[in-house]
């Protein structure tokens, strides 16, 4: 198949973006596809592309002469923009290029996509959905390309905008009975005391409400702690959720078409399971199976798919738990597109299946196209 990979983007996950999306690109090739990584904000003004939808691309060894707007992804020119020899690393350099102007951009630019990025996702037979974050995560780009009748991965418009979204999943999970720690939505403005005032307490975890990565999430134990979090928080958007700290174990669960996959236990060696411990290799222990009873794997599945089904969500999604130390579950929160390198939590809980990366990257795609033809 023609697949764009589609990463990059304006959001505080930029560069975990730009890592899923160049190991899945890598890997999709590796299974015979024509996958090309595009940057969703910088684009590729590298293509000129003709008043008649005929473009000119000179960029070396992935030159894709007269190539046109795809028709039903059968187009011969159409293949030309997917060639079949391909540097996947050169392309992710060229979207790190774009790296220190993105804020000059912001300020200067009116749209959201880049030069040539919707040409691009309408010749493909499929976009690989390697975004993280606010805009490209919640549901803004997969409103565009349902207009526009592109097919892509993950979820819909309503489950991704739903669970971007932390203070309404909150609502979600309590209405269909699954469990969620006591919390309480503040928004820029708003007078609140003491965290005791709140209804929430000390000990407590303060959070963006539509962030990810664990960007901006602190734990507060003491007055002084919490007033720094909430500013901290709100620095990155105008609510933010508070929620009763769970000492206890942290898991995560895979749901793939409506299915739990195996239950992965997330240990950080130091802290919390924040964005240096996500991402900074030997900074936590994954167990995937997680070393659990039987009973409680099967109960964490199934909060999983009742969370899935909840939130509204498509083909595949992550949901975060707490385990406390009297074995009571909390779901935390669902990610719709979960990080895609070999290491990630997904990708290892496919592992403990038997099914390898690229494999994995494959079924996602058909999942997709399966739910959504």
């Amino acid at each position: 198949m023609n697949i764009v990979v589609l990463a990059g983007g304006i959001s505080t996950e930029r560069e975990i973006s730009i890592v899923s999306g160049t190991m899945a690109c890598k890997a999709l090739r590796g299974k015979g596809h024509k996958a090309i990584l595009v940057d969703v904000y910088c684009g590729d003004s590298r293509i000129d592309m003709d008043d008649d939808g005929q473009c000119r691309r000179n960029d070396g060894p992935n030159d894709m002469q007269g190539a046109s707007r795809r028709d039903g992804g059968t187009s011969a020119l159409a293949d030309q923009w997917f060639p079949e020899k391909y540097n996947v690393e050169a392309a992710a350099a060229y979207m790190r290029s774009f790296d220190g102007q993105i804020e000059e951009m912001k300020r200067t630019r009116r749209g959201f996509f880049g030069p040539n990025v919707l040409a691009l996702c309408e010749a493909a037979d499929v976009v690989f959905m390697a975004l993280h974050g606010a805009d490209g995560e919640g549901g803004k780009v997969q409103a565009v390309f349902d207009l526009m009748g592109i097919r892509y991965t993950g979820s819909g418009v309503l489950g991704s905008a739903v669970a971007m979204d932390k203070g309404i999943s909150r609502k979600l999970f309590e209405a269909d009975g699954i469990p969620v720690a006591k919390g309480v939505v503040l928004e820029r403005g708003d007078e609140y005391g003491p965290a005791a005032e709140n209804g929430v307490g000390l000990p407590c975890v303060v959070k963006p409400c539509c962030g990810g990565s664990s960007v901006g999430v602190e734990i507060a134990r003491t007055q002084e702690e919490y007033e720094r979090a909430l500013e901290t928080a709100f620095g990155y958007e105008e609510e933010v959720v508070v929620e009763q700290y769970i000492e206890g174990r942290e898991f995560s669960v895979g749901v793939v078409g409506g299915v739990a996959y195996p239950v992965i236990e997330i240990a950080p060696l130091v802290g919390f399971y924040d964005y240096k411990n996500k991402y900074q290799a030997g900074s936590t222990i994954e167990t995937c199976p997680a070393d659990l009873e039987a009973d409680k794997t099967a109960e964490m599945q199934r909060y999983a798919e009742m969370a899935y089904r909840a939130l509204k969500l498509e083909c595949y999604a992550r949901m975060d738990f707490m385990m406390a130390k009297d074995s009571s579950l909390y779901c935390l929160e669902a990610n719709t597109l979960p990080g895609m390198t070999p290491t990630s939590l997904l990708p290892q809980e496919a592992a403990a299946l038997g099914m390898d990366f690229p494999a994995l990257c494959e079924h996602l795609i058909e999942v997709s196209l399966e739910e959504n033809i």
